[in-house]
């Protein structure tokens, strides 16, 4: 059992459990999985989003949001779709996402992924709801909108949210970190080559030394299920009970328990999207 895990970022929308998403999602219940949240990336997975929630409510919990890989030449008339619908569904959404930049796949949209994540942004402190955001191969310059956006001044709320899949440095960390934002920490942690275990301690150490709060306050975990799965189940197809694994690594990584990770994280996790 690994009761009281919430996952903060699972597709179960997605096609690869079109077959048997409600076995996935009793498989979840029973190992003691306490939440899903499921972000949207485009205008088709309003609906795949918002059903699967209406239909678990009160376990898994909607996003909303247009992913960067879906900023094409049609940008406007797509993050216009969404927008209507985040504004219409707002009282049961629990964040905005996933939205971020992507410059992996494709550069053709890079100032047009910049406006779409800058307007997405302005909608999420005008509705005062987190965000979940999605870099890749951007770090740049999602951090400087992300800051852009933090520093104009309204009369809206403060922007908050997380750093999906965070793999980065020590020093873009801290960047995340000081803006208030949160690290969604997933099955990288547990890859071979991954650095993260050893960036994770420096910066807990780094706090300790300087009289800060645990980085440990500032961890979600999560999936992005059906992909990422930790070894070793790597390959595979990803679900929310497989956390357990990232959390036994991040109980090595911090010298505590895993019961200690799963009911810190999870409180995290009910504190930036207010989940019930």
């Amino acid at each position: 059992m690994v009761n009281g895990l919430i996952d903060t970022h699972c597709h179960i929308d997605e096609e690869a459990f079109a077959e048997d998403r409600e076995a996935v999602i009793a498989r979840q219940r029973e190992a003691g999985v306490e939440a899903i949240v499921v972000p949207g990336v485009n205008r088709a997975s309003i609906s795949t989003v918002m059903d699967v929630c209406q239909g678990y409510k009160g376990y898994c919990f909607p996003a909303l949001g247009l992913h960067p890989e879906d900023v094409k030449a049609n940008w406007q008339e797509e993050l216009a779709v969404i927008e209507h619908a985040i504004r219409t569904n707002r009282n049961e959404l629990v964040a905005i996402g996933e939205i971020g930049l992507d410059y992996y796949w494709d550069k053709t949209y890079k100032g047009e992924q910049k406006e779409v994540l800058r307007r997405q942004l302005l909608l999420a402190r005008e509705l005062d709801l987190p965000v979940i955001l999605h870099n890749r191969e951007s770090t740049e310059d999602i951090l400087r909108v992300v800051n852009d956006v933090s520093c104009q001044r309204s009369a809206f709320s403060s922007l908050r949210g997380v750093f999906h899949c965070f793999s980065g440095s020590k020093e873009t960390a801290e960047i995340v970190l000081g803006m208030g934002f949160y690290l969604g920490i997933g099955g990288v942690l547990t890859f071979k080559n991954s650095k993260l275990s050893e960036t994770l301690r420096e910066l807990n150490n780094s706090a300790i030394t300087n009289d800060q709060s645990p980085i440990l306050e500032r961890l979600l975990l999560e999936t992005d299920a059906p992909y990422m799965a930790p070894v070793p189940h790597r390959g595979e197809r990803n679900e929310s009970l497989l956390m357990i694994h990232v959390a036994e690594r991040l109980a090595e990584v911090f010298e505590c328990s895993v019961d200690e990770i799963i009911e810190r994280t999870s409180a995290n996790a009910r504190r930036l999207f207010h989940l019930n």
